[in-house]
């Protein structure tokens, strides 16, 4: 896996302003604006995203953090390549054994628009969050389309044409960059993050910024005459 551009990386301003983009377009798009929300909280995968169920919803209190506990993912494999003959198929995590759980952090902004998806659309019957208005699967295309009109719509000129949130799959690379720069533990944001450590620290090497100072600190204290 490629180290990732620090130029994708969306800010907190931007990332909101674009999910009330998402929140403004017509049709599908409302019910997507958590969708995009799972992946800058909580740095989930698209197709994590797109399998979350109620049941994974560990917390989700009036005030404060929650927690998912994530236990399947979707990912895209093609209709000739799965049992059901769907373009998707249920399975276990990235990087984890069948029936092993992956607890995440919920922002209190993330538990609210949760809150607010379950309210507003309820589930599938199967306990999915992320369906079409007839309970299908929300496909790749779709959510493709709506994040490239909430760019148009959130962004300047400058920034539409550069690399910023260029993709979904950004808002991910935004949540484990914000965990590693706040001074998180790299061990705990690879749980978080469904990574190794090794390879947390390899993708995100570029996205680690501001903490010079702070180390050179340390290194003089550590250097003090006792």
């Amino acid at each position: 896996m490629e180290s990732v551009d620090r130029r994708v990386v969306v800010d907190r301003r931007r990332a909101r302003t674009l999910l009330t983009a998402v929140a403004v377009q017509p049709g599908v798009a409302r019910r997507l604006v958590a969708f995009y929300g799972c992946m800058y909280y909580a740095a989930l995968r698209p197709s994590e995203a797109l399998d979350l169920r109620e049941e994974n919803l560990a917390s989700l209190p009036r005030i404060g953090w929650g927690e998912l506990l994530l236990s399947n993912s979707s990912p895209r494999t093609g209709t000739a390549w799965t049992d059901s003959g769907q373009s998707r198929e249920q399975r276990g995590l990235k990087h984890r054994t069948q029936d092993e759980t992956r607890p995440v952090p919920a922002h209190p902004e993330l538990v609210e628009l949760l809150r607010w998806h379950l309210d507003e659309f309820g589930t599938a019957p199967d306990g999915r969050l992320f369906v079409g208005p007839r309970g299908g699967t929300i496909g790749n295309s779709t959510y493709s389309a709506v994040w490239r009109k909430a760019r148009e719509l959130a962004l300047t000129p400058a920034e539409i044409r550069s690399p910023l949130a260029g993709v979904p799959y950004d808002l991910r690379h935004a949540a484990v960059s914000t965990w590693l720069n706040a001074g998180v533990p790299a061990t705990q944001v690879a749980e978080w993050a469904g990574h190794s450590v090794a390879v947390l620290l390899r993708v995100y090497a570029k996205c680690i910024v501001g903490q010079d100072g702070a180390a050179r600190r340390r290194i003089e204290d550590a250097m003090l005459d006792d």
